[in-house]
């Protein structure tokens, strides 16, 4: 078996997106920077009747899931990032550069696990700065790396509904085994 060269790995498969990846990735962690050194923790700049820039450390997942374990959870969810990057960077290798938008979610989910995987190994934290909010309830803050993952996330369930080459090739398997 001839494995392909990294050239032609970059050119024709899903790789050939990374710098979407490296882009939105440097974009997070510039920004989670500039809150870090811009604001004290937990200060608070309100920009819109709706939004603030809140300085926070969330040290669980989403919505702070097991933020409260005093510790292990660092270790575990970083684990669950590394290994979601190699999962995603094997796909990318494995997709046609020509499914651009399956490339794309992939780019931008890699983006956000390697942002968030970047600040939980270094801090044990990762930096949280955009608080919506509505009346006096307040969402999950989060950060750009998490958007990263929310977008790419939506991308891919977009591209599953709209993928016509997936469609015809399922339509295909299904008259070929029923011919059988």
């Amino acid at each position: 078996m001839r494995l392909p060269s990294v050239k032609k790995l970059f050119k024709d498969t899903g790789l050939s997106w990374l710098w979407l990846t490296i882009l939105f990735l440097i974009i997070d962690q510039v920004t989670k920077q500039w809150v870090a050194n811009t604001f004290d923790y937990r200060e608070t700049l309100a920009v819109f009747p709706f939004f603030n820039l809140t300085y926070v450390h969330n040290p669980g997942a989403a919505f702070s899931f097991l933020a409260d374990q005093g510790g292990w959870q660092r270790w575990f969810f970083t684990a669950i990032a590394s290994i979601a990057s190699i999962v995603f960077i094997v796909w990318m290798a494995k997709t046609p550069k020509q499914q651009s938008l399956l490339c794309i979610s992939f780019a931008f989910i890699l983006s956000g696990a390697l942002g968030n995987l970047i600040d939980r190994a270094m801090f044990g934290y990762v930096i949280d700065f955009l608080d919506f909010y509505w009346g006096d309830k307040h969402f999950a803050a989060f950060n750009v790396a998490d958007s990263a993952i929310f977008v790419g996330a939506a991308l891919m369930i977009f591209e599953s509904f709209t993928n016509k080459e997936s469609s015809k090739e399922n339509k295909t398997n299904n008259s070929n085994k029923a011919e059988s």
